[in-house]
């Protein structure tokens, strides 16, 4: 625990005051830290200065005044951005010093630093693995022990400890596998379920064909990650070498099954997916009944689904229509579905050698929990599972969503291979349009949803 003295002689920086560095700005000045030095872009100066002075930091006007005066430096900027950025502000480092990044992918940032800050200073990385919007309290906190003594760690976590995190401690490489392996495919899955829905020109809470808790999840975590802002999502999936490679196969999985769904092949359908099932999560196939994984905990129940069902209908329209969807969970179950993007991911998962628990409890993101719940809770049942091929090859009411969705999935995965951050951003401009008038409500009720399955866990 850091006591009065060091909280009183150590001198913070940020340099970027984006939604993570203003979480980290402020808390770590609200811990009693005494010295917290921050900027922006220039142009900026005099806003933040209005705007945060009066709670306690200390706005500079650029990373050369930050950087010299900084016995703990933290960047927390866009990772596409990390080159240029250190390249002017690292010079500048204090002799000494303890340097930082709060990126989401460690490759670029490994070379910057290793580029463009002195010998003399010391790197320890870090990365919270949750949005802006998440208590960091208990979440995973990585810290990057690249070129530094042990007593420098030391500090790093002292000074951290205000964000009450569970620290995770790995390399630059090590975190870049695990970040792909636990949010490249989760976010393009969701990315693309929005593109499809807007695609398609419908609001998926409107139809009538998507009722209960699993497509409850499904709907408002992908608004949710539309809510944020495309630059968090483009980093991790263009700029880290694994990314691409988990983002490419999710789409060739998801055609490939939506083939055999239009054959209407249900026996060739049944049995990829049931293979998938099986080396995923170790089923076998003649089991009947829910199963418990024997390597993993259950993350998702017929409850709690029925809870974040019920959640949003009271968010959005009020206790009575909760009451009422309270009432019809516990009488109606909800329509079979194709669930095409859960099959692909689990598809997905097996093709790659996956295996999404491994870093569950290491470092996963309250998003990743919530996704592989949903796909552990369809895959636990083999009926559930032989339901959703039922309705996929046979029901045509579902070919147009999932067609919506195969486009979806191949247009981000193209986006991806090319590393065109353009393309990125406009794809993802284009659909958080579509979903504008909702993302701010959306993000409350992702966020009570996110809330419940922490709770739980």
């Amino acid at each position: 625990m850091a006591t009065d003295e060091e909280k009183a002689q150590l001198h913070i920086g940020i340099i970027g005051m984006g939604d993570m560095g203003r979480l980290y700005a402020l808390r770590i000045r609200a811990a009693g830290w005494q010295h917290v030095h921050v900027c922006d872009r220039e142009e900026r100066y005099e806003a933040l200065r209005t705007e945060l002075t009066p709670r306690g930091l200390d706005v500079m006007r650029n990373g050369h005044q930050v950087a010299r005066v900084s016995d703990f430096l933290m960047y927390s900027v866009e990772a596409g951005n990390m080159e240029k950025v250190v390249a002017e502000y690292g010079p500048s480092t204090k002799v000494g010093a303890i340097v930082a990044a709060q990126t989401s992918v460690k490759a670029p940032e490994r070379a910057a630093f290793e580029a463009h800050l002195p010998s003399d200073v010391y790197i320890v990385s870090c990365h919270s693995l949750h949005g802006p919007h998440v208590d960091p309290k208990g979440q995973p906190l990585v810290l990057i022990q690249h070129r530094a003594p042990d007593e420098k760690v030391r500090v790093v976590e002292r000074l951290l400890a205000c964000l009450e995190s569970r620290y995770v401690y790995l390399s630059y490489e090590e975190h870049d596998t695990v970040t792909a392996n636990t949010q490249a495919v989760t976010h393009a899955a969701f990315l693309t379920m929005g593109t499809a829905w807007s695609q398609a020109k419908t609001y998926p809470w409107e139809t009538g064909k998507h009722p209960g808790g699993m497509e409850t999840v499904k709907m408002y975590l992908c608004l949710r990650i539309y809510g944020a802002k495309w630059h968090v999502y483009a980093g991790l999936a263009l700029l880290n070498p694994q990314a691409s490679k988990q983002v490419t196969q999710y789409a060739a999985s998801a055609t490939e099954l939506f083939k055999l769904m239009l054959a209407s092949d249900y026996d060739a359908l049944v049995q990829r997916v049931m293979a998938a099932r099986r080396s995923v999560f170790g089923w076998q196939d003649h089991e009947t009944g829910s199963e418990t994984p024997g390597h993993a905990p259950i993350l998702m129940s017929d409850d709690m689904l029925n809870e974040f069902y019920v959640i949003a209908e009271r968010m959005n329209k009020g206790e009575q229509s909760a009451q009422e969807a309270q009432r019809a969970v516990q009488v109606v179950p909800p329509p079979a579905n194709s669930h095409l993007s859960l099959l692909a991911i689990v598809d997905c998962w097996h093709v790659l050698g996956i295996d999404p628990y491994r870093h569950l409890e290491l470092a996963a993101t309250p998003v990743f929990r919530m996704w592989i719940g949903v796909t552990q809770y369809l895959f636990r049942s083999p009926e559930r599972v032989r339901e959703a091929c039922r309705a996929a090859t046979h029901d045509p009411s579902f070919r147009s969503d999932d067609l919506e969705f195969v486009i979806g999935a191949r247009g981000w995965a193209q986006a991806v291979q090319f590393g065109d951050f353009d393309a990125y951003r406009r794809r993802f401009e284009m659909t958080r349009h579509f979903f504008e008038p909702r993302l701010a409500q959306a993000n409350k009720v992702g966020a009570e949803m996110l809330r419940v399955l922490s709770m739980r866990h």
